[in-house]
């Protein structure tokens, strides 16, 4: 099981209140490039099988983990479940891996382009429910594999707070960015923690060379994940009892109905370490943003 990394109150706070968090220095070199071979030899193929590009400005594939074993280790990294645990709580499952190159944009785009623009993550969900109604449904983890300590770089931008908004993200007039915006300042190993309700943006992207993140997202098993419903039995041969956990499959087979499920090793390491199995986030209670 993964070893216990407390995270502070400060951080949970900061995290319930602006809808995002950083962890930093959570890869260490030999793993970073790995994992950027791992992503250039998917795009620099002709695979087409999950993938999904966004014109000129970006070239992704979903569902990356079950495309290169190297990014099998990201379904449990040791650096970032316990966060999310912490976060989010114990009943959990991958939703979404993203792997997502975004390459330098055009000189003859302004440098307040935002691709994509400003929205919120899981979008059918939001669709069928509204943004007042829709809750705390999942995290992203969104780790860069190249250095963005640069502004206008193509990082994610959040909205620190929107994750209280009842409405859509009103921009004021003539503006292209909402007033609490935050371009983050990220090095080659750092992780981007966001919820599903935080509003984020694409940056322009003036840097010399090609963006790399992979962004591994956790929700509740009571969701359906956004790349796969179930995933393929010579992938889960691969896995580890606690990855297959994560991945949907049941810890153990039982033919009586149980009403909370079976076992849940995270509910267990939880309990082990004296922390909550559940969190219970504030709804939404904002009309507008504060203008900072």
């Amino acid at each position: 099981m993964i070893e216990f990394k407390a995270v502070s109150k400060t951080d949970i706070d900061f995290f319930d209140q602006n809808g995002y968090l950083i962890i930093r220095n959570v890869l260490d070199e030999d793993t970073i490039s790995t994992l950027i071979e791992a992503g250039d030899r998917l795009i620099h193929s002709n695979r087409t099988k999950l993938r999904q590009k966004g014109g000129d400005q970006y070239d992704s594939f979903r569902n990356s983990i079950t495309l290169d074993d190297a990014f099998i280790r990201l379904i449990d990294w040791s650096e970032i479940l316990p966060v999310v645990l912490q976060l989010l709580g114990a009943n959990l499952q991958i939703m979404t891996s993203h792997l997502i190159y975004k390459y330098p944009d055009p000189a003859n785009l302004p440098d307040t382009h935002r691709h994509p623009g400003w929205h919120r993550d899981y979008l059918q969900a939001t669709r069928d429910m509204g943004n007042a109604a829709i809750p705390r449904l999942l995290v992203k983890c969104a780790y860069y594999l190249t250095d963005l300590r640069k502004p206008k770089r193509g990082a994610t931008m959040v909205a620190a707070g929107s994750n209280h908004l009842e409405g859509n993200l009103n921009l004021p007039k003539g503006q292209v960015d909402p007033p609490t915006a935050v371009e983050p300042s990220l090095k080659a190993g750092d992780c981007l923690i966001f919820e599903n309700r935080t509003f984020h943006a694409g940056a322009i992207h003036r840097g010399p060379s090609v963006r790399k993140a992979i962004m591994i997202g956790y929700g509740y098993r009571w969701v359906v994940p956004m790349d796969f419903v179930t995933q393929a039995t010579d992938f889960l041969d691969k896995l580890t009892p606690l990855q297959r956990y994560l991945v949907g499959e049941p810890i153990e087979e039982v033919e009586e109905f149980l009403p909370g499920g079976t076992r849940n090793p995270l509910k267990e390491w939880c309990q082990e370490h004296g922390i909550p199995t559940t969190r219970h986030p504030q709804p939404q209670r904002l009309s507008k943003l504060p203008t900072l």
